[in-house]
Parts: C-alpha cells; structure tokens; sequence
C-alpha cells in the first residue's frame, strides 16, 4: 500500500476538522435525551450518531470545495488540504458523495418524518459558503445548521417537532453564532480586503463582543426555557449554570485589543461547553 493511500484517512480528518464534531454531536444526544425523558436504544444512540458524523463531513467538505478558492488567497487558511494540493477536488467530491449516502442510509433507519426533512439540512450546507460574498448575516446561517442537531434528533426518536426542541435549538444556534462572531476576527483585515462579509467586517471588533454576548446570553435564556416546557431535574439546571459559567469564562479570556487566547475561547471552552451540559442533561435523565 503506498504512502499516499495510509495518510489519506488522516488527510481527510483533517480536511473536515473530525474533532470540531464535538460542538454538535453532545446537543443531539441531548435531544433524544430530553425527547424521551429516557435513555435511547442503542439503535437510536448509533443511527443518529452516523447521521451526525456523515451530514457534518458532507457540510465540511462541501465548504471546502466550494470556498477553495478564497482559501488559498487567505494566508491562514491557504495551507488547507485542497489549496495546498495535498487533496484534490475529486477526492473532496468523493468524500462528500460518501458522507451524502452515509447521512442517508442513517436517516432511514429512524423515524419517518427524518426521511422527508433530510433536504433541509442538505440545503442548509450548500447554501452556507456563499453567504459571506453577499451577508454578514452568514454566521446566523452557520448556527442554524448546528441548530438543527437536537431539532433532528428529537425527531429522529420520537417523530415530533414540539417547540421545546426548537427552543433547544435556537440555544444551539445562538451559541454557535456567538462564538462564529469571534472566530471571524481572525481573518477581519483578510475579508475586508476581499469585500467578504462577516459580523466582524460589519461592526467592528467591539461589535462582535457586543453580539456575542448578546447572543451567548440568549442561548442560557433558551435553555432555561426549554427546561420550564419539559420535566427536568435539578441536573438539568445545574447544568444550565455550568454552561453559563463556561461562556461567561469564554468571553473573560478575550477582550477588544487582546486575542491573543482566541483560540481557547474557540475551540477548547467550546469544547467543553457541549461535552459538559450533556453529562448534566444523561445523568438528569438517568436519575
């Protein structure tokens, strides 16, 4: 087997940041958690999770495809796998072939309203990288994709859409905004010079504080909210807390003038958000 066929896994995983899952798989879990009040089978715990995994690689892929071109005029981002030549548009394309028919074959093996709103998703991904040539509105867009993750999970175990499910999903998809505002920051200079749009290019460096405060504060008041429509525990609270402790944490690390910890508040506090409401929200369920 050649060199090039072993490290093409890893090419891959690196092409679709297989860690950054970690942001939306955790707030699927707890849909299905907190739709059945119960934990879910392991046909459910499995189907949902191959469904999450192929429809992020397929999102991830896609917008590497499609944004390839702005990538490799950006400098932090022109050393990513298909400006740099280390894969091809081919073997992208294939991959998302691939994870496109691995999100399908999960969604037919849970409830049938998800074989009728799997285009929704579908649609949501393709749109998404074209929106920074023309919205600033774009990191709205992002947070409603990640936003639907409990939306179809709940869904997926249960074959309804009650409007708890979409409370928890505009907590996601506030978060996620949220912390795309910040993210933004790290190619301000770059997409001003583009004529790219962004939150940041739109309102500044304090905008972005601005805004993802405001929309940090609005994830902590949806899933307070949530909590109040469904039979929750004190865990499910504590947990609430928590997630407000983390993001008022995350915004402590930066400051207008100070990015130098960017990254951590991104990626490692993010991280931590998710994978810690779950514990709350399973151990909730479990007592």
């Amino acid at each position: 087997m050649s060199a090039t066929a072993i490290s093409l896994p890893r090419r891959f995983a690196s092409l679709v940041k297989l860690e950054h899952t970690v942001f939306a798989l955790p707030f699927a879990y707890v849909g299905m958690l907190l739709a059945l009040a119960d934990v879910p089978s392991a046909a459910d715990w499995l189907w949902v999770t191959v469904a999450m995994v192929g429809a992020r690689t397929l999102a991830m892929g896609l917008n590497r495809l499609i944004d390839a071109e702005v990538d490799a005029r950006n400098p932090r981002t022109a050393t990513r796998e298909l400006p740099a030549g280390t894969l091809s548009r081919v073997q992208v394309a294939g991959l998302c072939a691939l994870a496109f028919a691995v999100f399908l074959v999960a969604v037919f093996q849970l409830d049938p309203i998800v074989r009728w709103l799997w285009p929704v998703p579908v649609a949501l991904f393709v749109i998404y990288p074209y929106l920074k040539r023309v919205t600033w509105l774009c990191h709205l867009w992002l947070g409603a994709a990640l936003g639907l993750a409990p939306v179809g999970a709940w869904a997926a175990v249960t074959g309804e859409l009650p409007w708890q499910s979409w409370a928890l999903g505009g907590a996601v998809a506030l978060w996620v905004a949220g912390f795309d505002f910040f993210y933004s920051l790290f190619d301000l200079e770059h997409d001003r010079a583009e004529g790219l749009q962004s939150w940041a290019t739109r309102f500044g460096e304090l905008g972005v504080f601005r805004g993802a405060r405001l929309f940090h504060l609005g994830t902590v008041a949806l899933l307070a909210v949530a909590g109040l429509g469904l039979e929750v525990g004190l865990l499910y609270w504590l947990g609430v807390v928590t997630v407000a402790a983390l993001l008022a944490y995350e915004h402590s690390l930066v400051r207008p003038g100070d990015l130098r910890r960017l990254d951590a508040a991104f990626f490692t506090v993010n991280g931590v958000i998710s994978i810690v409401f779950f514990l709350f929200v399973f151990a909730d369920v479990l007592l």
